[in-house]
């Protein structure tokens, strides 16, 4: 099979507090389609790292009694920890105090600055320092930013560089126009052109280095460093070696990008129009979360409630966690949890769902004295593929691929899991779920068989646990190959539980 290039990265996350459950989300989001992408041969770039200037870290660090990079590179250290934790299979790691990054964030800027969409003037503002963003009246409530209502917002007046976002306006409809599918879900499309039809300001880029220093240096104007959205935003073609020939970057831009809804504007308008004016083509695709809430509430440290990647691995085990991650609901919808929550679906899903029919099966075949006998190996690209409609339309994939051609990662992982319906004209059935196979054992009950005709039934459900297995890799790989080694085995043994009950 002939592999296309397939890029995708996450956000950068800023490193003032450790990652938390919604990072983890995006980037196992990530992780599964860049895992998939593989899988379907293709050669690809997963990008991730971290936002590491601004002024919100400039602050954490004096109150933490440190040096920003040094105060940077205790967080950072944390986010790439992430890559064992939840079993990651990135393949770049940016910093945004790297050396290169810095040097592209200054070509970047240099390129806008010659296309005349760069320039100076005195400027008042309402500045939230949490969001890094200047707000609009009709962003605030109450006088306080949404997102932040316990900060503070700040009125600031000062002579900073700007970049001319009202010159995009027109481009970026068209855009959105011309790419019905550019953000998605198409909710958030809609937005995204509503914001932009309400009419563009141009934004500040800069900020003075005598009150903020830590950021990337301005070229040529040493009084003044990148505002932190400028330079952040450039990580995702620095990654890729830009602005350097012999880099990866014409080979793999443009790329596909998942962020949280709070990133809407900075992704999906700030950043496009940015590419615009430096004279590189946009982004391929833009995959927007929603946010996760904690029993009805935001995380917050003061209130004790952030779950993090770590607490629940040591709850859930790596596997597990991923598929709760991925079982919370599709991009753009908000997501509440609770650990009790959490609790309901390992154990139904996964202790006694899939954990459950994969002890049963191996241990009924280990009793009858069963191995497997494929007829034939499937490679993964012909096993998304191979249940063919013999009446012509051959052309049409199986649901599970058809919902991660969509990017819809929890409809696939449905697929895989639940008795789910077949998109009519759009994909076709592929095999029985972890449900299915459930209700077929509880109807044929092959144990009380004679055991010839128990073994054609248990070959049958082998075979299709087997299938399930492989389209689990891109989301529990470990899982996925335990399950193929065991029954896969000659003779089948029974399993170890694979998800232990909850103490």
């Amino acid at each position: 099979m002939n592999g296309r290039n397939f890029y995708i990265t996450t956000t950068l996350p800023y490193v003032n507090a450790a990652p938390h459950i919604g990072f983890g989300q995006e980037i196992v989001a990530a992780d599964v389609i860049a895992r998939y992408q593989r899988l379907l041969g293709n050669r690809v770039i997963f990008n991730t790292g971290t936002d590491e200037h601004g002024q919100k870290i400039y602050m954490k660090a004096v109150e933490a009694g440190k040096n920003p990079q040094d105060y940077t590179d205790e967080y950072a250290a944390k986010f790439a920890s992430l890559k064992e934790l939840l079993n990651l299979s990135f393949t770049h790691f940016i910093r945004t105090t790297d050396k290169h990054h810095v040097a592209a964030a200054q070509e970047f800027w240099r390129r806008c600055q010659e296309n005349g969409d760069i320039y100076k003037r005195m400027y008042k503002i309402t500045y939230c320092v949490g969001c890094e963003l200047e707000k609009q009246a009709s962003e605030l409530e109450n006088g306080r930013c949404i997102l932040h209502p316990h900060l503070e917002l700040e009125i600031r007046e000062e002579e900073n560089y700007f970049f001319r976002f009202s010159k995009y306006e027109e481009a970026l409809l068209n855009l959105y126009e011309n790419k019905s599918a550019f953000v998605a879900p198409e909710s958030k499309l809609k937005e995204i052109t509503a914001f932009v039809k309400a009419g563009l300001q141009d934004f500040s880029i800069s900020r003075l280095k005598e009150k903020m220093p830590w950021g990337i240096p301005v070229p040529e104007d040493p009084d003044h460093v990148m505002y932190v959205w400028f330079d952040a935003l450039v990580n995702y073609v620095s990654t890729l070696g830009w602005p350097d020939d012999n880099s990866d970057f014409s080979k793999f831009w443009p790329g596909i990008q998942v962020a949280g809804k709070d990133n809407l504007r900075q992704q999906s308008a700030m950043w496009q129009a940015m590419l615009l004016s430096a004279g590189l083509q946009p982004s391929e695709k833009i995959l927007i979360n929603g946010f996760i809430s904690v029993d009805g509430q935001k995380m917050s440290k003061s209130l004790g409630n952030v779950i993090s990647p770590e607490d629940m691995v040591k709850r859930y085990g790596l596997d597990a966690t991923r598929y709760l991650l991925m079982n919370l609901g599709p991009f753009g919808e908000d997501m509440d949890v609770t650990w009790d929550k959490l609790d309901v679906v390992y154990t139904a899903d996964l202790a006694n769902g899939l954990g459950n029919l994969v002890s049963r099966v191996s241990k009924l075949a280990e009793k009858l004295g069963i191995s497997y006998q494929a007829d034939l190996e499937f490679s993964f690209p012909s096993l998304i593929h191979h249940e063919l409609d013999q009446g012509g339309i051959g052309t049409l994939p199986s649901v599970y691929d058809y919902h991660l051609q969509e990017y819809q990662l929890s409809e696939a992982l449905k697929s895989i899991f639940a008795e789910t319906e077949v998109p009519a004209g759009k994909a076709l059935a592929h095999g029985r779920s972890v449900a299915e196979l459930d209700k077929y054992l509880a109807e044929t009950r092959p144990w009380q068989m004679p055991t010839e005709t128990a073994h054609t039934v248990l070959q049958e459900v082998i075979a299709d646990l087997i299938l399930l297995a492989r389209r689990l890799e891109p989301f529990m790989p470990d899982t996925s190959s335990a399950v193929i080694s065991t029954l896969t085995a000659k003779p089948v043994r029974a399993a170890t539980p694979l998800f232990p009950r909850l103490s």
